[in-house]
């Protein structure tokens, strides 16, 4: 499996499913059918719009374990995804915020999810975890033990974060390319919901063959500036009431996202 036979569409969409505060987090309120079926509703709603893809986060787990989750999160998000992927015609995802990568290849490949996102893949920086240190040897070696063809997507300059010791976008991005095996590359804002520079857009394209993403800030307004330069997009916080990525999803932002992303595809 390979990106473009992943994905039907020439350039995917895919939409974020935060999920409600899962059991062992600090704002977990002891109502996992909650969990259930608010991911399950914002599932599918989003398969109603001209969306590609689903990917699954602990999103409101903050704050985040900067390594291996423990049993009670991987346990949750297996059981949620498994049921996103049985409830809806699209491929999904997973991330384990803050960066457990092998955790989202189990998930996944339990589940039968197709994708993971990892936000630190090679690498060390800095962020509100403390220094995350890339486990690309992990990973990798994981995913072939386990006999999986999940797609690994990895964040490139990670929003939330600075590099421990800055070894520019280009030198990173040719890493993850040559070194990391990674199926794709996400550039990002730098926090959560922020729009992504076109100039940082343009320096992974110039230094990957790869399909590249952008993992955040992507707006109506400003997608008619980025829609060329890239294979493909991850929207979470636009789709939301406000904007605000901590809010409920609010449907006509979603159509009013695709509506703009159908008309730049043209016919």
């Amino acid at each position: 499996m390979t990106f473009k036979t992943l994905f039907s569409s020439a350039k995917p969409l895919i939409a974020c499913i935060h999920l409600l505060p899962l059991p062992g987090s600090p704002r977990y309120d002891g109502n996992m059918q909650a969990v259930y079926d608010t991911a399950l509703a914002e599932a599918t709603l989003f398969a109603k719009y001209p969306i590609d893809a689903l990917i699954v986060e602990n999103f409101r787990d903050m704050p985040f374990y900067p390594g291996r989750l423990p049993a009670e999160t991987v346990a949750a998000m297996a059981a949620v995804t498994r049921d996103i992927v049985q409830a809806v015609p699209l491929p999904v995802g997973v991330i384990a915020l803050r960066n457990d990568a092998q955790a989202a290849v189990a998930i996944a490949t339990a589940t039968r999810a197709r994708f993971i996102r990892v936000n630190v893949h090679m690498n060390a920086v800095v962020a509100d975890q403390g220094i995350l240190q890339g486990a690309s040897h992990d990973t990798l070696r994981l995913r072939a033990a386990l006999h999986s063809d999940v797609l690994i997507f990895a964040d490139v300059g990670v929003k939330h974060a600075t590099p421990l010791a800055h070894r520019g976008l280009a030198l990173e991005t040719r890493d993850l390319t040559e070194r990391g095996l990674v199926d794709a590359i996400i550039v990002s804002g730098e926090l959560t919901g922020a729009v992504t520079d076109p100039k940082d857009v343009e320096m992974v394209r110039q230094h990957t063959y790869l399909p590249l993403l952008i993992g955040s800030g992507a707006t109506p307004k400003n997608l008619p500036a980025v829609y060329d330069k890239v294979e493909g997009l991850i929207v979470g916080s636009y789709f939301k009431q406000d904007g605000r990525a901590d809010n409920p999803v609010d449907e006509t932002r979603v159509k009013g996202f695709t509506d703009t992303m159908q008309a730049l595809a043209g016919p």
